[in-house]
């Protein structure tokens, strides 16, 4: 029996790409991560950028606690089974008024694993509306041959590379997955997705967490970290991640060096610029 997800929900997952909203936090619990995540940006004296927002919960243990967080894992786990890793946790923050946007990709084509049901789970922090720039996917593209991609290095584009298919979508095929504070969508990383920019009053905040299967290969850089968040690791394909023993761990912080350096590397792979927007 599934733990989470209706069995419909499951079944509309694995024709479409993607499922949502899926509640997960209380709006108290939300406000509380969206204020943990303002004070260090406050902290900073800027919006969290640069390699802050990769591999964040290696810098936070209130993030690593929530992308432990039992709801997550149990709904991940009716879809891609008991034995997780978590790969990546990402932060998607848009300004009030920002021209900043997400062009139309496919995750898989730049992050060099061998899972094709890798799964992000998109968690809200602030409402994501189509006003604020929520996210859009083109469904049932993760079942069918990946498209060709461009390197734009657009500067208003949140992609490192402003990756961009170079195909036409035809959007109104897409599907627009807004989402209230607290809740969650899921979306398989072969799925073509975008976002556009936030036209509202209001920060569009998000947090995207990466999990797959343990058995899941990164074949394109020498070297790679994951989370075991649930399960167990028969295979050890990847080195696990130090587990905050408060934010900003020294240990943590030095491991999470050496993992931005290696996405890095992962993510330019082939690229003719390297100007890196992960710090």
């Amino acid at each position: 029996m599934p733990k989470l997800l209706s069995e419909d929900a499951i079944a509309h997952y694995r024709h479409a790409g993607y499922f949502f909203p899926v509640p997960i936090l209380c709006a108290e619990e939300v406000a509380g991560f969206r204020r943990r995540l303002e004070a260090f940006e406050a902290q900073q004296g800027q919006p969290i950028q640069g390699g802050h927002r990769n591999k964040s919960h290696l810098l936070f243990k209130w993030l690593d606690d929530l992308m432990r967080h039992r709801r997550i894992l149990d709904a991940i786990e009716d879809l891609i089974g008991p034995d997780i890793l978590c790969w990546n946790t990402i932060f998607w923050v848009k300004e009030a008024r920002s021209p900043n946007y997400v062009s139309w990709h496919q995750d898989l084509n730049y992050w060099g694993l061998d899972a094709p049901d890798l799964i992000t789970a998109w968690l809200a922090f602030s409402p994501a509306t189509v006003a604020s720039g929520c996210m859009h996917v083109l469904p049932g593209s993760h079942t069918e041959k990946p498209l060709p991609h461009d390197d734009t290095f657009h500067q208003d584009n949140m992609l490192t590379r402003g990756q961009e298919i170079a195909v036409e979508v035809d959007e109104s095929k897409t599907v627009a997955m807004a989402l209230e504070p607290g809740e969650m969508s899921v979306h398989n990383a072969g799925i073509a997705h975008a976002s556009g920019p936030n036209t509202s009053d209001d920060r569009r905040i998000g947090i995207s967490l990466h999990y797959m299967p343990t058995r899941s290969r990164q074949v394109v850089g020498a070297w790679d970290s994951a989370a075991l968040v649930r399960g167990a690791d028969r295979y050890r394909h990847f080195e696990p991640t130090p587990v905050p023993t408060c934010d900003m761990d020294p240990v943590s912080v030095a491991f999470h060096g050496k993992a931005i350096a290696a996405l890095h590397d992962i993510l330019y792979q082939g690229a003719e610029q390297q100007t890196s927007r992960m710090g």
